[in-house]
């Protein structure tokens, strides 16, 4: 199966590296060069100008979000940024009253425009609006939407390299997607690549890090880091067969049978320790079960089993 957003794309390898970002059709440009930027440019296909400033509020909000819509179109329409404060007369020419102004040029002419931070959806519905009005398809080439639900298809199917690949060039594309961030790093996990999903994980900005889905998956990589060796499983069943006391020997049970992706077993055991001696080692199988559960996600069906009888040992 091919990559869903492969066509007209820079490829990329899993690590999320891949040549000729979104510089292409997104530039920063001045006075010198807006008739090249921007006149001749639009003879070929839509060209949006971004009239922004360092100082101004709304452009801040406004840039990215138009930067990443205009690069999920790649290559339907083009953004040229010029910065008032360097290219006053520029400003001054054009009529900028106020910033952010954003004008959409086609055949050498402003064919529409807009002022002000318009929120994501409007944005959206401007873009394909200049799109089809100068000849092009509105949304042209599938969306990110489509590639991460052909990724999450590919993972499920056991074919994490294909998968990582897609990811990679949604991020590309919005290096900020949290689904695409928390796919990837899952797809190097079942590649076997820890080393490199922490390292993934560590470059995060810490607003991602905190972000619930990508937290699911550093608590799943802190438990693939610390697993143990999967042939002592046989060799602790024998010592809790003949001691269900031991709950230490039961606890490295459970870490043995998640190791070997035995999860519901797993939290078997740890609930059983729950249920024999709730507080044993400072409430060590209640804090590990917690530790599976943000690994799973609170909407997996062992998470949601095990919490109920967890709850029931703990409030019986």
């Amino acid at each position: 199966m091919e990559p869903i957003i492969g066509a007209g794309m820079p490829a990329a390898d899993a690590t999320g590296q891949a040549g000729g970002a979104a510089g292409d059709v997104i530039k920063d440009s001045d006075t010198q060069s807006f008739a090249q930027d921007v006149i001749q440019a639009s003879m070929q296909q839509p060209v949006l100008v971004d009239f922004w400033a360092t100082w101004c509020g709304p452009c801040k909000q406004l840039g990215p979000a138009l930067e990443r819509l205009v690069a999920e179109r790649r290559g339907a329409v083009k953004l040229v940024k010029i910065d008032v404060d360097k290219n006053q007369a520029l400003a001054q020419q054009l009529r900028i009253a106020s910033i952010p102004t954003v004008y959409a040029f086609f055949q050498g002419q402003p064919v529409d425009g807009f002022q002000g931070a318009l929120p994501e959806s409007q944005l959206k519905q401007f873009l394909d609006q200049v799109i089809e009005k100068t000849g092009g398809p509105a949304g042209q080439g599938p969306s990110i939407e489509q590639a991460l639900e052909q990724a999450k298809e590919l993972q499920d199917a056991g074919q994490p390299e294909q998968a990582a690949a897609i990811y990679a060039q949604v991020l590309q594309l919005d290096e900020r997607n949290v689904a695409a961030i928390t796919g990837l790093l899952r797809c190097q996990m079942d590649l076997g690549d820890l080393a490199g999903a922490q390292e993934m994980y560590e470059g995060l900005e810490e607003d991602l890090q905190s972000k619930p889905e990508i937290q699911s998956v550093r608590a799943a990589l802190e438990l693939a880091q610390k697993s143990g060796d999967t042939g002592e499983i046989a060799e602790l069943l024998e010592k809790v067969a003949h001691n269900p006391g031991d709950h230490q020997s039961r606890y490295e049970l459970a870490e043995a049978l998640y190791a070997a992706d035995k999860r519901e077993a797993a939290a078997d055991e740890l609930l059983e320790i729950v249920r024999r001696q709730r507080g044993w080692n400072e409430d060590a199988a209640r804090k590990l079960l917690l530790t599976y559960f943000e690994a799973w996600g609170p909407s997996d069906p062992l998470t949601v089993d095990a919490r109920r009888r967890l709850s029931s040992l703990l409030f019986a």
